[in-house]
């Protein structure tokens, strides 16, 4: 059994009432996440205090970003699904799942800028964040770590979408009728967790860079290096930082992003 075809407009307003939900709910997590990862240390960096700081930049960016990704996810879906072979499905989500997070990290990279330089008590406002940005680094340095972050953003979505995608389809063809939203939120949970496990070398490495001091070597955003003074530190250890936050949050969240996404296509499609 399958999901009718999406629509650009109702992706982007379904993804966008998911990413919001999403990252308001689990924000405290995520704080907990990013003082684990930076250099200085979970209790340095602030501990369990101020745990909603860089709430802000969130609740304004994550509804497009969301949005945009989704537009972009279904629309090349849509383009590609119905030229390529059933066998080859699992590309056609590879694909589009590369294409969604291209796109939305445009959006999402400035956020998570303001938002970890916010989170381990950096600055004691995200205005302040934004002002030392366009003081020190001008406004490219809102976007210092995009190619970090969409280099770990891919492989995460290369294997959470393919995963959620092949979850739904056996689930859907074992009862006989597409998925219900909270059979999908179970798939995203699991491919959530599993694809966040896998990938949190990766999601360090783009925290480092994104916290570094604007004038170190970290700053030039090379994930490579990144990972190697991360492994020369710290070793494995270090490299898996918050892993089990991390795993955590993102299978909690993919429960409630896809659970919300489904909901809402269907609440759009009536």
């Amino acid at each position: 059994m399958s999901q009718k075809e999406t629509s650009p407009i109702r992706a982007l307003l379904a993804g966008g009432a998911a990413g919001t939900s999403v990252d308001v709910a689990l924000f405290p997590l995520d704080t907990v996440k990013t003082r684990l990862q930076s250099e200085a240390g979970f209790l340095a960096s602030g501990g369990f205090r101020g745990i909603y700081n860089g709430l802000a930049p969130v609740v304004l960016a994550s509804a497009p970003s969301a949005a945009a990704f989704f537009c972009a996810y279904e629309t090349t879906k849509n383009v590609l699904g119905s030229r390529v072979p059933t066998d080859y499905q699992p590309l056609v989500h590879i694909t589009a799942a590369s294409a969604g997070e291209v796109t939305a990290c445009v959006v999402r990279v400035p956020m998570e800028v303001v938002k970890q330089r916010r989170q381990v008590h950096q600055f004691n406002s995200s205005l302040q964040v934004v002002q030392d940005i366009m003081r020190n680094e001008r406004f490219r340095g809102f976007f210092r770590g995009y190619f970090s972050t969409v280099a770990r953003d891919l492989p995460f979505s290369v294997i959470q979408f393919p995963v959620w995608e092949v979850l739904k389809k056996l689930w859907s063809e074992n009862q006989g009728y597409y998925v219900d939203s909270w059979q999908s939120s179970l798939c995203g949970a699991l491919s959530g967790g599993f694809a966040a496990a896998i990938t949190t070398p990766l999601d360090v490495a783009k925290t480092r860079i994104m916290l570094a001091h604007h004038s170190s070597t970290l700053a030039r955003g090379n994930i490579t290096n990144a990972l190697q003074a991360i492994y020369k530190h710290q070793g494995v250890t270090g490299l898996f930082s918050g892993v089990l936050v991390r795993a955590a949050s993102i299978s909690l969240g993919g429960a409630i992003f896809f659970g919300i996404y489904e909901k809402a296509l269907s609440l759009l499609n009536m």
